[in-house]
């Protein structure tokens, strides 16, 4: 199986091509500067001595030209994009995939970028016979299967509320402050709510805090333009989806960046600091009927389960069935096997619905 790299000399790119070398995934890595995807490989090289990247396949494709993208891409079996900001690129290299006959999957977060790739390649995916699954992150993936394993056991929902909360570390990556600088306004707003069958801005959050999982204490939440908020819907009977955030976390970044400072700050944080952070990804249902469900979702470092996660959603797309189209997580993937892949990963699940709790172990 070969996969080709889309921004693999960034930092989350490096992440996915070592992972996907990991694996014994063969790669292509495709950008549009030779110098640094040779560097990129060799920095993987030299920082992971127990894998191996010898003589790796280096495709020259900027974003703008089509036809190198078409032409890269056709030299491996599938596509994942890490290429971000994905608002102002990311449809040019869906295109190419969907005209190159590959499955596609990318690390966006960005909110409007995920719904436009549902609402745009749709139709395109399946007249090529491909699958495209944005959004293949660390929050988006386990949340969205989650809720689908919720939905199984609750039925047609009155509302879902998925909220993230992430400690420790260090700052964000390039890449991801460029992200959040394309999606400020949308951050300050607080995103897209699914509301009685469509997707709208402007509403209120129906919470303001939540309760952690074994603690009696409120933590104060905002609303956020959670990946998660497209997907559910799709596949999910429920009137009400929103993504809330730790309130200080959602102020935090919606305060505006200056665009010159950030080549100079780190490309992203390093091996130490990845490793101290945890996240905990909170899906709460509430049925037609008001019986209740969470699904927790806990691990470490957000960057490395992206990477692992992108990985596994192409290596699947490749190996399996999926239907064409662009899907949801939970459309393209079994979410009960899917979320105990990532067991070995640290990243650990439980649904409880009243005094009844299931572990994913």
């Amino acid at each position: 199986m070969k996969i080709a790299v889309y921004g693999a000399n960034g930092y989350q790119g490096r992440l996915v091509l070592t992972e996907a070398v990991r694996r014994g995934l063969n790669v292509v890595l495709v950008g549009r500067d030779a110098a640094r995807l040779r560097h990129a490989a060799a920095t993987v090289a030299l920082s992971n001595p127990d894998i191996r990247l010898a003589g790796p396949d280096i495709r020259v494709a900027p974003a703008d030209d089509h036809d190198a993208l078409v032409a890269a891409f056709r030299a491996a079996d599938a596509v994942v994009n890490c290429a971000g900001p994905f608002t102002p690129t990311g449809a040019a290299v869906v295109r190419a995939a969907i005209a190159a006959s590959r499955h596609y999957v990318d690390t966006a977060g960005e909110q409007p970028y995920i719904k436009a790739v549902f609402d745009t390649f749709g139709a395109r995916a399946q007249a090529a016979g491909v699958t495209v699954v944005p959004a293949a992150n660390d929050a988006c993936v386990p949340g969205d299967l989650i809720a689908a394993l919720l939905a199984e056991r609750l039925g047609p929902l009155e509302e879902i509320t998925s909220v993230h909360l992430i400690t420790g570390g260090g700052g964000p990556s390039r890449g991801s402050l460029r992200s959040l600088i394309e999606s400020i306004d949308i951050i300050k707003a607080g995103g897209l709510v699914y509301d009685d069958g469509d997707w709208r801005a402007g509403l209120p959050a129906r919470k303001t805090s939540i309760i952690l999982p074994g603690s009696a204490q409120a933590v104060p939440v905002a609303r956020f333009p959670l990946s998660e908020v497209v997907t559910i819907p799709r596949h999910v009977r429920v009137r009400h989806v929103e993504g809330l955030a730790e309130a200080a976390l959602a102020a935090r970044l919606s305060v505006p960046i200056d665009p010159s400072i950030i080549a100079g700050l780190p490309e992203g944080p390093d091996e130490q600091a990845r490793a101290t952070q945890r996240f905990t990804y909170l899906i709460d249902a509430v049925a037609l009927d008001g019986r209740r469900a969470r699904g927790v979702v806990e691990g470490p470092d957000t960057y490395g389960t992206t990477a692992v996660i992108a990985v596994e959603s192409v290596r699947r797309l490749v190996a399996g069935s999926a239907k064409p189209g662009v899907l949801a997580p939970a459309q393209a993937y079994d979410p009960a096997a899917f979320l105990r892949s990532l067991l070995p990963h640290n990243v650990h699940w439980t649904i409880q619905e009243g005094e009844e709790r299931t572990a994913g172990n």
